[in-house]
């Protein structure tokens, strides 16, 4: 299989995961609550089961880990990383704002990152090397490069607020247009150009790695607070930016 095929069938998954996710959503839902008490619905379940079937398979020799069924193969060459819904709090709450995240990395490093917006009719998809685009059409970040310029958005305030203060306190001080948020959305808004900064917290690999490919391929970028580059092992707190300088001022924000 080559990175086209991913791409073509990763394409394909979002259309058929944004499909079932339109025909859960304001609906009745089976809510469950797990031990971290995140929610969980009969739709996170069913998706990423059809998701993981459809892979299985199209790409038999590749690992999957996936948010709700967890992980199989994780130390192949080849790995696909599943999140059915992105944002099952806004989905239960009939909040159009969530997402479908897939991604697909070689040797651990991010190759391939699709945002499917189910409730917005949007897909997003971003190549590393080679571009993005949204619904067929190429998309790029914004050349803002100071944040008393910006628009930035807060995904995960509360968290941040309740775990950095001072940090939370800065953000809140900052950016020309400041809107609090969730989710994956807002990256890829940044990925098109609508939004110059994204601040987010307390993610998982499944949560960050499909928008974090989807953002550089747009000609952003995205680390974790320390500046360092995304994997599966970093610790949830990643920042997104338009442009390198930008980035480094919101680095320099966050970390006092």
């Amino acid at each position: 299989m080559t990175m086209n095929d991913c791409v073509t069938h990763a394409q394909k998954v979002a259309e058929m995961a944004c499909e079932s996710a339109r025909g859960f959503f304001r609906g009745s839902l089976g809510v469950e609550f797990k031990s971290d008490a995140s929610p969980v619905t009969q739709a996170d379940k069913g998706i990423e089961a059809e998701v993981r079937a459809y892979l299985g398979k199209h790409f038999p020799d590749h690992g999957i880990f996936g948010e709700e069924h967890g992980a199989n193969g994780v130390d192949k060459d080849d790995l696909w990383i599943i999140d059915p819904i992105d944002g099952t709090r806004s989905f239960l709450s009939g909040n159009p704002l969530f997402g479908f995240l897939l991604a697909h990395l070689q040797h651990g490093t991010p190759k391939l990152g699709v945002v499917g917006m189910p409730a917005l009719g949007e897909i997003f998809v971003g190549e590393k090397g080679v571009g993005a685009k949204m619904n067929g059409e190429v998309i790029q970040t914004s050349d803002v490069q100071h944040l008393d310029q910006a628009i930035l958005y807060v995904n995960e305030g509360d968290k941040i607020y309740r775990d950095h203060p001072g940090a939370f306190d800065r953000l809140m001080q900052s950016g020309q247009t400041r809107r609090m948020s969730y989710d994956c959305y807002p990256h890829a808004l940044l990925a098109a150009g609508h939004v110059d900064a994204v601040v987010d917290y307390d993610l998982q690999p499944y949560d960050f790695l499909p928008v974090s490919v989807l953002v550089e391929a747009a000609g952003g970028i995205m680390t974790d607070w320390n500046g360092k580059p995304l994997d599966l092992n970093s610790d949830g707190r990643v920042v997104s930016a338009a442009t390198p300088t930008l980035h480094a001022e919101l680095l320099a924000l966050v970390n006092g």
